[in-house]
């Protein structure tokens, strides 16, 4: 990911670029980008056309790990033998076909030196659920490594369910890479999910990582359902070419160390990201921000609530997207404090340079942003409908083909300055607009289909 502050200075610049305003000529709320009627739901918004495969066990054979048989420690101590006798069990238990495996109440300390930039953790094969009793505690060694996965997932069909994840990174030891020098270590993963199916992780808490809470690369139909996810340093769950995934009623939170310190980041450069659903989730106190889409087509982000927190600050911001993803977001209620280096954004997308097309319309319906607003540039197509922008502003900067209806833009008396220029702001913008409202106001925005508009205070310089 980019360093992401260098787009203070372009959002100050492209605002004072200078556009022709001619008279507007309104257009009703269809467009040509708009799905087909049978793929949008009864509010305007795209169906959620794919389904999330979850795991099936071939039987309901339990095996409750037996400490004693497999001198396996549960007190946190002896990394290397917990690591190799919890193996054992684990690696037989599979063999015998076990498809359900508890490990009992304790602190199990792993973690095993496999190479100069990895040490391992607890391999779960497929066709397992993998089940922590209740104060069960799964921790990797304080290690000097720049990666690893306290648990990694070896084939199909996996759950791993309760207990607690935790990383080394309060007592991790920084050394510098051979290759550059460098010490970021942003790789320490409490769960890997890699090259697999049909993935349940439910009801874990995942925390204290260098890296990640959860890593998902190259893996179809992975799940995330009720986990706890806080106070790792790069992220909750980093998405690295992933089809089909659920991220549904987690906490994700105090995300804070490496960038980029977001809760969720879906971010796979020549891999597929695609069909996932992050709905229901509590993000906090999430440094980066709490939901960035780098590469991700078909993103529905649906019914979340994001809060900055107090005594915390936003790098980005709530929810990123960038140019040519698929998003819909929608239902979300958003909070800033102190705003990040794009102001008081709780969504932003950010553009495609010279290349203003965009291969799917993106859709914002029915956000509650608090103290905050929205805002997209260099970009096309977007439908946005019946959002509450409580304080601050929604603007758009050399965007085509913009549907407005029923939102609502209020000001704040913390920014005076806003008042003038900064409410429905128009820099070069094709579209339609309707029952839009900035207070109590009905606000008469002259967009048009086919001729740009652009505010007077914008050529002013304002």
């Amino acid at each position: 990911m980019k360093n992401l502050k260098c787009y203070l200075l372009i959002f100050a610049m492209i605002f004072s670029i200078s556009c022709s305003n001619e008279e507007s000529d309104f257009f009703g709320s269809d467009s040509e980008y708009e799905a087909d009627a049978e793929d949008l739901d009864a509010n305007g918004l795209p169906k959620i056309l794919f389904d999330v495969q979850l795991p099936t066990m071939p039987n309901s054979q339990e095996y409750i790990i037996d400490l004693s048989r497999w001198d396996i420690p549960n007190n946190g101590t002896d990394a290397g033998k917990t690591t190799d006798n919890l193996q054992a069990a684990i690696d037989w238990a599979h063999q015998e076909n076990y498809s359900r495996v508890v490990l009992p109440t304790g602190k199990y300390l792993v973690g095993k030196d496999v190479n100069n930039i990895y040490q391992g953790g607890i391999k779960i094969h497929s066709n397992t659920e993998f089940i922590f009793s209740e104060g069960a505690v799964l921790e990797i060694d304080t290690n000097n490594k720049w990666n690893y996965c306290v648990i990694s997932l070896d084939g199909d069909n996996i759950i791993i369910r309760g207990g607690t994840i935790k990383g080394d990174r309060d007592t991790h030891i920084f050394t510098p890479r051979d290759s550059d020098g460098k010490t970021a270590h942003d790789e320490g993963h409490g769960i890997c999910v890699s090259n697999n199916n049909n993935v349940l992780i439910e009801n874990v808490k995942i925390h204290a990582l260098t890296g990640d809470g959860s890593l998902v690369l190259d893996s179809n139909d992975v799940t995330f359902v009720k986990n706890n996810i806080y106070n790792n340093r790069r992220q909750g769950i980093s998405i690295v070419g992933g089809v089909r995934i659920e991220i549904k009623d987690n906490e994700i939170h105090h995300i804070s160390g490496t960038t980029p310190q977001f809760g969720i980041d879906i971010e796979g450069p020549g891999r597929i990201d695609e069909d996932i659903l992050i709905q229901n989730n509590y993000f906090h106190h999430n440094t980066g921000g709490d939901i960035v889409n780098a590469t991700g087509e078909n993103v529905y982000i649906l019914d979340n609530v994001m809060e900055q927190g107090e005594g915390s600050k936003y790098v980005d911001g709530p929810i990123v997207s960038w140019h040519k993803t698929h998003n819909i977001i929608a239902r979300n209620t958003i909070t800033m404090v102190t705003g990040s280096v794009n102001g008081r954004l709780g969504y932003i997308q950010y553009s495609g340079g010279g290349d203003k097309g965009h291969n799917r319309a993106t859709y914002v319906h029915e956000n509650v942003c608090n103290s905050c607003g929205m805002y997209m540039y260099k970009s096309s197509d977007a439908d946005v409908r019946r959002n509450k922008f409580l304080g601050y502003f929604m603007a758009f900067t050399e965007v085509e083909n913009v549907i407005l209806i029923d939102n609502l833009v209020t000001y704040s008396d913390d920014h005076p300055k806003l008042r003038f220029c900064w409410s429905y702001r128009f820099n070069d913008v094709t579209g339609s607009a309707s029952g839009n409202y900035l207070g109590d106001t009905l606000e008469e925005i002259p967009l048009s289909k086919t001729t740009p508009h652009t505010l007077q205070c914008v050529l002013d310089g304002w």
